[in-house]
């Protein structure tokens, strides 16, 4: 009888996520629809914005430059053209990058319904949180967002777009190879920047905990400079500033699992 109770409850828990990824498809499905319709918009403004010169990130380096007194940040051009070399290479850079979109404007619904599937898990004093997990979750999501593509992907762009082996090979880049640098370094950045929540849910599982986070600060580091070495270009400037904010990151996220650590130990306490 235990056995079969168990196993309905298992088997309602799959059915519970089968219809929370279902409204989650519907709604990421339903902003994609209507992103496909801004086309012009996505691709010539956004998708297409760290290859101007006149891009805010540049101009920004570049009026730091003249604030020194040079100009060796500024840039004239970017010189490669993105092409497409299959039938249906726009189509579906077009496609994808709708989907993309559609999960990118819905992750606060994609967390709200994520949220409501572990709730009942959770102490009734925590239910009580999910508008904040909400919201800072979808916050720190758009902060990585922005910080890949104002940073991160102009930083790769400019320096990729610019090197040169020999003045005898043309820079006709693919489009779904500039694609995936932007979706890479855009949507990376994302997840890189939920690490604060990602640590929050580790401690509440007792998979780690601050004495862990401490005493493996300095593999942390090492780890940290590798990633900024693999989503950067091969350049220290550039490898510094992505890996300062993740370095921020990893030190707000110690002190918050000493937080839920410590009430992780006051509700088994109280529960004894």
């Amino acid at each position: 009888m235990e056995e079969s109770t168990k196993e309905m409850s298992f088997l309602g828990h799959l059915d519970e996520l089968r219809q929370r990824l279902f409204k989650i498809s519907i709604a990421v499905v339903a902003v994609a629809a209507v992103a496909f319709f801004f086309k012009n918009f996505i691709f010539d403004v956004i998708i297409f914005g760290p290859k101007d010169p006149n891009f805010i990130t540049y101009r920004f380096f570049c009026n730091i430059s003249k604030y020194f007194g040079g100009e060796g940040l500024c840039i004239e051009e970017i010189p490669f053209v993105v092409q497409s070399r299959t039938m249906s290479g726009q189509f579906n850079a077009h496609m994808w990058t709708s989907i993309i979109s559609g999960f990118i404007i819905a992750f606060p619904y994609v967390l709200y319904q994520l949220w409501k599937f572990i709730s009942p898990a959770l102490y009734e004093q925590e239910k009580k949180y999910a508008a904040s997990f909400v919201i800072i979750s979808s916050f720190l999501f758009f902060v990585g967002i922005l910080f890949g593509y104002y940073v991160i992907t102009p930083l790769s762009v400019n320096f990729l777009g610019a090197y040169r082996v020999s003045d005898q090979v043309l820079s006709n880049i693919d489009i779904d190879s500039y694609m995936s640098l932007l979706r890479t370094s855009v949507l990376v950045s994302g997840v890189i920047f939920e690490l604060p929540i990602i640590v929050y849910f580790l401690t509440k599982l007792g998979v780690v905990n601050p004495t862990f986070l401490r005493t493996y600060r300095k593999h942390s580091l090492v780890l940290v400079l590798i990633l900024a070495a693999i989503i950067t270009p091969p350049d220290v400037v550039s490898q510094i500033i992505v890996a300062i904010p993740i370095l921020l990151l990893y030190e707000i996220s110690i002190l918050i699992s000493v937080i839920v650590y410590k009430n992780k130990l006051k509700n088994e306490n109280t529960h004894e």
